[in-house]
């Protein structure tokens, strides 16, 4: 989406969120909380920013996107068949036996999964090793890595940050989704992870902070860092868990909660076009 029409974005993302309402139900299992507040992130990512072709899901000059909050895989499904990587019928398989959509992204099974994720605090280590591998093969791609605030806690995060920063790898994008709540908690209760901007420029990184769900604030950042060269860009996008759901929304309980029964209804008639 070359002149990206927001209106058209935001019918998007309600679709997805739809979705992803519908196949968790149908699961009864998975994530929920954490699967909408990402939603618009992964938007505009996939019909805006992301060089990617959902006919050809290993190009090799494709740009990588690593979920490394893969409890919400939900999440990414549901945006890649809304991109058109697989049928949306699909979904249907989430979390079952022997389907290619399981509760965690496994890039062995799933069309346009480019890392196998779910144990937290690694994708950034990966990230970094995909965004030297494109230095070295002298290939332009870039890498997203989207990442949960409470993973952010994770000691192995800081050790791929400071790898990144020191080697200026300009090549990488961090997103973390932060929506301030994490299994069984606010983050600043358990191990707050502020100041969290100042953190990272001392780990020399270019940092941004944006509304999550605001299209126009999304946007214009991956567009100013598109060309940000020196030094690792990471974006602190502001978010709200369960965002979309008035009754999930910044409720710990939807960490794990899936809706049922007269939820179902409700959550869907507020997403409703």
């Amino acid at each position: 989406m070359a002149n990206p029409d927001i209106k058209k974005l935001e019918d998007i993302a309600r679709r997805i969120r739809r979705s992803i309402v519908q196949t968790l139900s149908s699961a009864g299992a998975g994530h929920t909380g954490g699967s909408l507040s990402v939603v618009d992130i992964l938007t505009v990512l996939y019909f805006h920013e992301l060089r990617i072709d959902p006919e050809n899901p290993r190009w090799e000059e494709r740009d990588r996107l690593i979920l490394s909050k893969g409890h919400a895989s939900c999440a990414l499904y549901c945006t890649l068949a809304q991109r058109g990587f697989f049928s949306s019928e699909l979904l249907n398989t989430f979390d079952r036996t022997g389907g290619c959509l399981q509760g965690h992204p496994d890039m062995h099974k799933t069309p346009g999964v480019d890392m196998s994720t779910g144990s937290l605090g690694q994708g950034l280590s990966v990230g970094v090793g995909m965004a030297v591998g494109a230095r070295l093969l002298k290939k332009d791609f870039r890498v997203f890595v989207i990442l949960g605030d409470g993973e952010v806690q994770e000691g192995q995060v800081w050790e791929a940050a400071m790898y990144a920063g020191y080697h200026k790898l300009d090549n990488l994008v961090a997103i973390i989704d932060y929506n301030k709540l994490q299994l069984a908690g606010r983050i600043k209760e358990s191990l707050d992870i502020e100041p969290l901007r100042q953190k990272f420029e001392a780990f020399n990184w270019n940092v941004e902070e944006v509304d999550g769900h605001k299209f126009s604030e999304l946007i214009q950042v991956f567009e100013r860092v598109r060309n940000h060269k020196g030094r690792p860009t990471v974006i602190i996008a502001h978010t709200i868990k369960g965002k979309g759901i008035s009754f999930a929304e910044d409720k710990v309980e939807w960490h794990v909660r899936v809706p049922k029964g007269d939820e179902i209804n409700k959550a869907l008639e507020e997403l409703k076009e």
